[in-house]
């Protein structure tokens, strides 16, 4: 998903991370009680996935923040509600962490992911300007 959006959006965003960090990142919070990883199944294949962590308030933001920070499905996969299934495993974890709210970031030029998460519940809330340099 990473070359997918960011790699076709970003051209900041070396595309080939996953391939070179992805593991080490994921497995080393395999065992923290504050990450989440949600794998949607079907007959034994994996089809969808979500990742996701909660962190504790700031003197600035003082509450609990979740952040979803990767969703996917594989495409041929995409109608059949998986990825709300992830979503609802995901808010009710979220509510087991005493989080006050949960936020995902997606590209703006990603209209399909930001009418996903809409429906998810999430409302839009921020913009990130930037100027390449």
């Amino acid at each position: 998903m990473f070359a997918e959006d960011a790699g076709t959006r970003d051209p900041s965003v070396d595309a080939d991370w996953p391939r070179e960090h992805g593991r080490q990142r994921f497995t080393a919070g395999i065992d923290d009680p504050d990450r989440l990883l949600l794998v949607a199944d079907r007959g034994g294949e994996v089809v969808g996935h979500l990742t996701g962590v909660v962190a504790e308030g700031t003197a600035m933001r003082p509450v609990r923040v979740a952040s979803l920070v990767s969703t996917y499905g594989r495409p041929d996969h995409r109608r059949e509600r998986i990825g709300g299934l992830l979503i609802a495993g995901f808010t009710a974890w979220v509510k087991e962490k005493d989080a006050a709210l949960a936020e995902v970031t997606t590209y703006s030029s990603n209209t399909e992911a930001i009418r996903f998460y809409q429906r998810g519940g999430f409302t839009p809330k921020a913009v990130t300007l930037e100027v390449v340099l």
